[in-house]
């Protein structure tokens, strides 16, 4: 499947005392870009809680940090889902800012493994159909 990618803005409640994008508050971006690639596949976190029976959760994530983001900055955060087994998927994630000659550079890149747990018993279930068609398949480590 080719990445998919959403457009944020960095607001005040977004950084530090110096306008700088607090590092933890990347993961709110990374986030908002994963459920909003559900959303542009017809599915919203609440309706596959409450219609499909199911939760996405996060195990695993690493991170890259390449240069801050500031207060008013304009980012596009992509994400790129591979299938990583029945019930899980592997981001790649990249958040980049969008510079106002049309360039872009990339702040962080990120790994994060996500869970599909049935949301009642919160134990591991099968991706569903709509997530594993287009997904990339898992590709063996060298």
């Amino acid at each position: 499947m080719s990445g998919f990618s959403w457009p944020a803005r960095v607001y005040w409640e977004d950084t530090d005392g110096g306008g700088i994008v607090y590092y933890a508050n990347y993961l709110r971006f990374l986030e908002r870009a994963r459920t909003e690639w559900l959303r542009q596949r017809g599915y919203s976190q609440r309706r596959l809680q409450e219609e499909e029976g199911i939760l996405f959760t996060v195990v695993s994530l690493g991170i890259e940090y390449r240069a801050s983001a500031r207060l008013d900055d304009e980012l596009e955060v992509g994400c790129t889902p591979r299938l990583e087994g029945p019930a899980s998927l592997r981001f790649a994630q990249n958040i980049h800012l969008r510079a106002a000659h049309g360039g872009r550079e990339l702040l962080l890149e990120a790994s994060v493994r996500v869970a599909c747990l049935d949301a009642r018993t919160l134990r591991p279930r099968r991706l569903p159909a709509f997530v594993l068609e287009g997904c990339e398949a898992e590709v063996p480590e060298a």
